[in-house]
Order: C-alpha cells, then structure tokens, then sequence
C-alpha cells in the first residue's frame, strides 16, 4: 500500500536495512527529519503521515540523490517536504525543531557516530522520537570485516554491538532505549555479503552467521530537555 504511494524511481532508489516509516508512530502536524534521505522514499512517506499540517525534512549530503529527491517529490505532487544537503555529523536544522528523526541504514556509514547522535539529540524537542532502522551486531566480528571498507557501504563493516549502541545513546543523553530485531542474518545471508570481497567465504561466514542483525533503534529526548548534558 506504502509503494503506491511514491514514484517508482524513488522506489529503485531506496536502499537499506528496514522501513522506519513502517515503524516509527508518526502524528499529524509533526516534524519529521529522515538522516540520509537518498532517493527520498522515507521522507515522501512520512509527509502523506504526518499531513499538510505536519512537515518532513531530507537530509543528504550528494548533489545527485537531492536532485533525484526533488524530482520524486514533483512527481508524487507532495508539497510538506524540503530537502537540505549537508552531512548527518552537521544537521543544518536549529535546536529543539524535530519531532521525530528517522534513518534507514545511513548512521552505520558514519565515521563519528558519537556526532551523529549528539546533533540528533540536539535538533529533537523536548520529548522528541529517535526511530531508525539500523544494522547492529551481537557479540565479536572478525577484524577481517571490520578492515574491509567495501562493507561500510552495505552497512555492515560499521555496524555498532547492540551494548555499545545504547551506551552512545545514553551519552548523547537519550532515555527510553530499546533495540528491536527486525531480521537475523542467517550463513546464507553471510554468504551474500562477503561474496567478492576477497576472503576465504566458506570460513568465515559461519563464525560471524547470527551476529548480524536488522534493528529498529528507539529512544527519547527527556521532555523538559533543551540540550545536551541538561538531563544528566
């Protein structure tokens, strides 16, 4: 029923590891930001949620998905959304002006995600939603997939353990966190992403099978919290 809603090309150009849209409880006349907006898929999405009252924001920092996002926006004739270009490290949004922040698999790609979460932290309104679907890992990952960046791209090279992530949470000053498994990638799945990266496939992919998981991240910004370090 969502794809309907979008233009196909939006559609091919969504990539990642869930649909927080599907997920995150959106109201009308919210303010939504989606971190990593690409073809802008999510961002369309949670502007038909949250109404013409209600507003979404893209953020991306290449020339060549804002373009395409706009032109998605045009066709699906949707009028509650902008797009920014800049990087998730640097939301270029005030303070205290997001209800919700969404994400589908961009934060993994971060190489500072204490950033990422602080700036997330500090663009939500007291009592504001963090609600993005991510890849997260449990227990260790051989130092083989860590090294190779070509898996950065697919969001698993990046992927935070479950424990750690809370704990940046927490630090950015988040309260209500839960991680949800959404999907566990199994050996075959292994298999699939580490085909063509030069390692030995049939070795690996069992040690790290079921350490891989899609998740969804909750959390809240405290109400009555303005910034970083008040809540604390």
């Amino acid at each position: 029923m969502q794809a309907g809603q979008i233009p196909e090309e939006a559609l091919k150009a969504s990539l990642g590891c869930g649909n927080p849209t599907t997920l995150a409880k959106l109201n009308p006349g919210e303010t939504v930001l989606d971190l990593g907006s690409g073809g802008g898929i999510d961002v369309l999405l949670s502007a038909r949620r949250v109404g013409p009252a209600g507003r979404a924001y893209g953020l991306d920092m290449t020339d060549d998905m804002l373009s395409l996002a706009r032109e998605n926006q045009r066709k699906a004739g949707v009028e509650n959304v902008e797009f920014l270009k800049g990087e998730i490290e640097h939301i270029p949004l005030p303070d205290n002006s997001v209800d919700v922040i969404i994400s589908n698999c961009v934060i993994n790609l971060s190489g500072d995600k204490d950033q990422v979460l602080r700036e997330a932290f500090r663009v939500l309104k007291p009592g504001g939603r963090f609600a993005v679907s991510d890849v997260v890992t449990r227990g260790e990952v051989p130092a083989e997939i860590r090294r190779n960046m070509e898996l950065w791209v697919g969001c698993v090279a990046g992927a935070l353990q479950e424990s750690e992530y809370i704990d940046k949470l927490t630090t950015a000053g988040f309260a209500a966190i839960g991680i949800e498994p959404t999907r566990i990638y199994d050996v075959e799945d292994a298999r699939a992403f580490l085909t063509d990266q030069g390692m030995d496939v049939d070795a690996i992919a069992p040690v790290i099978a079921d350490k891989f998981m899609g998740a969804f991240i909750r959390a809240t910004k405290p109400a009555g919290c303005c910034g970083p370090g008040c809540c604390s």
